[in-house]
């Protein structure tokens, strides 16, 4: 009985080394993380829009959206009526139609509460996102000035942020 169970995984191993199996992203699914930072800022929301690429709005006929909390994984949330982030949440696209589109986050002048300024929009850049040549994960985050200090925007990449730095266990020194 050992003997057949030894050969039964020899011949499994075997064959699936031999096998060539490519691994893809599904293009019709993308995380956007907005890493958790101060207090605060945390607090602040900042909405997602989708554009197609002759700028009619499409944000929630293109994609359904799904979120995490990064504290409290694998429980999936629906969102009741915008798509919004706040430090700490993972937004789950699911079912993008195929093309091209144009994401841009914004929190509105009267949104901005614990912040002071309230006389502009904090607006992001552009990010194309191309169901043909897709990211498999993005990052928003705030935007700082020289000083470190929170100027009012926020940042899409398909890059972590450079203060974006996964947590150790207490006692272990991060590098």
């Amino acid at each position: 009985m050992n003997r057949l169970a030894v050969f039964l995984a020899a011949l499994f191993f075997s064959m699936s080394a031999f096998t060539e199996t490519e691994l893809k992203h599904n293009p019709w699914e993308l995380i956007i993380y907005r890493p958790e930072n101060s207090q605060k800022i945390n607090e602040v929301r900042c909405w997602l829009k989708i554009e197609d690429m002759d700028g009619n709005d499409v944000t929630y006929t293109a994609a359904r959206a799904t979120y995490e909390w990064a504290s409290i994984p694998n429980r999936v949330n629906n969102y009741e009526r915008t798509y919004y982030l706040m430090g700490g949440m993972a937004m789950h696209l699911h079912n993008i139609k195929p093309g091209k589109y144009k994401f841009t986050f914004c929190t509105p002048a009267d949104k901005q509460y614990p912040f002071p300024n309230k006389k502009r929009n904090w607006n992001s850049n552009e990010f194309i996102y191309d169901t043909n040549n897709p990211a498999k994960v993005i990052f928003v985050y705030p935007t700082v000035g020289e000083s470190g200090f929170y100027n009012g925007g926020w940042i899409i990449s398909a890059k972590a942020p450079e203060f974006f730095k996964f947590t150790k266990p207490a006692g272990k020194a991060v590098e």
